[in-house]
């Protein structure tokens, strides 16, 4: 007897639990288009100005090495 209370126990914890999750699905507000397109392009301009300092960074402390190497030979 009470493992049938226990069962049904836990298939009511079950659909609680969907139920809510439903519930809160509804809560989402989803961006615009506009704002979606506004973050992509923020998000780009970032990766873009993080690659021109990376790419200046390495070339800087490559001829930066190179020069360290010229004195050292000679």
């Amino acid at each position: 007897m009470a493992d049938k209370k226990k069962r049904t126990n836990v298939f009511a914890k079950l659909f609680k639990y969907l139920r809510e999750c439903v519930g809160e699905l509804k809560k989402i507000t989803w961006p615009t288009f506009s704002q979606t397109t506004k973050n992509f392009g923020v998000v780009l301009l970032v990766i873009i100005a993080a690659s021109i300092l990376i790419f200046a960074l390495d070339k800087g402390l490559y001829a930066l090495l190179s020069l360290i190497m010229k004195l050292g030979q000679g």
